[in-house]
């Protein structure tokens, strides 16, 4: 065999070997999911039917969602159902789940997409000068904002930001993505207001959008700047102390040139899969921020099935959670092949 198919032959195996993992991944978190959801004090036929229902429809309601079944059973059923595309109706709406995550998801997107962008693109600088200057005052400060944006619970930031900037300062729109006099006036395409707002070039619509956007996104970013900021001080700190680093000081190279041509360089690698992370976290753990800021978007609908024991709908929220973190993962790793040829073996 040439070295180019044994090349072909491994990378295959390796490509093979990946998505049995994901699949196996994917499908231990589809029967936990199931079964937790199954032995949840929520009752969803209750919810459908009301308190005041009497026993003939409960129990019509019951078996029409198959409740009357073995639990294996019912799982097989969601599995078939789910391998041709179907998740199922949501309770909360009574559409297919696929429709309202499409329709919900674009707002968390929204959000997620600015507030990475700010926690990456102050996390990282920030780190990196903490690391340069180390146990100075820069290093302390950056220490100290890094652990209050970790360790502050993100709902009682969001309510005093809401608070301060919204209602004493008014510098920021309230609750929701828009005013509520703007609501519908340009449509709906990609599901992203502020992309939506452009190509229709509603100019009121765009900077209400935005006014609605800042505050939420920029208080996840800040959470996220948190982890970002110190897992790049923790990197930086590693390299600065290797030996390559003291040769290109002896050398005569400038502090810059040490710190952004050699030493961040070498951690790139290692900020993709954190910031991935980071992304991945946003996305599925918004919940809090949509909540203080009736924001509709991915977080607020799981919770409102998680309170409805909409079982449907949460695994359906819980799959795409799944896919995200699998996808951002696989993106990490073609990046490293781009930034570390030595993954490409």
């Amino acid at each position: 065999m040439t070295a180019a198919a044994l090349f072909t032959a491994n990378r295959a195996r390796r490509l093979s070997r990946r998505l049995l993992h994901i699949a196996i991944t994917l499908f231990g978190l589809l029967v936990l999911t199931f079964f937790i959801g199954r032995v949840m004090p929520v009752d969803p036929v209750l919810a459908i039917v009301g308190p005041d229902a009497d026993h003939a429809t409960y129990q019509q309601v019951y078996h029409q969602l198959g409740f009357d079944r073995p639990l294996w059973m019912q799982f097989l059923i969601y599995l078939q159902s789910l391998l041709q595309g179907d998740l199922g109706n949501a309770l909360l709406t009574g559409k297919p789940v696929s429709s309202d995550i499409l329709r919900v998801f674009p707002a968390t997107l929204e959000l997620a997409t600015l507030a990475i962008i700010i926690g990456a693109g102050l996390g990282i600088p920030l780190g990196v000068l903490a690391a340069a200057r180390r146990n100075s005052l820069a290093d302390y400060a950056v220490r100290i904002v890094s652990l209050a944006g970790y360790s502050t619970p993100i709902f009682w930031v969001g309510m005093v930001g809401l608070l301060v900037f919204y209602a004493a300062l008014g510098w920021v729109g309230g609750a929701g993505r828009v005013d509520l006099s703007l609501d519908g006036q340009v449509t709906r395409h990609t599901g992203l207001l502020v992309v939506d707002a452009i190509l229709a070039g509603n100019g009121a619509v765009l900077r209400s959008a935005l006014n609605h956007l800042i505050l939420p996104a920029s208080l996840l970013g800040f959470h996220s700047l948190a982890y970002i900021s110190r897992m790049t001080r923790s990197f930086m700190l590693a390299q600065l102390s290797q030996e390559f680093v003291i040769t290109a000081r002896v050398k005569g190279l400038s502090e810059w040139q040490v710190i952004w041509h050699h030493a961040f360089r070498n951690i790139l690698v290692q900020l993709l899969t954190v910031v991935a992370l980071a992304y991945g976290s946003l996305l599925e753990g918004a919940v809090l921020i949509e909540t203080v800021f009736s924001w509709p978007g991915f977080g607020s609908y799981l919770t409102s099935s998680l309170m409805l024991g909409d079982m449907n709908a949460v695994m359906g929220c819980v799959l795409v959670v799944g896919v995200i973190f699998v996808l951002l993962n696989l993106f990490s790793d073609l990046l490293y092949q781009v930034f570390d040829p030595r993954t490409k073996v």
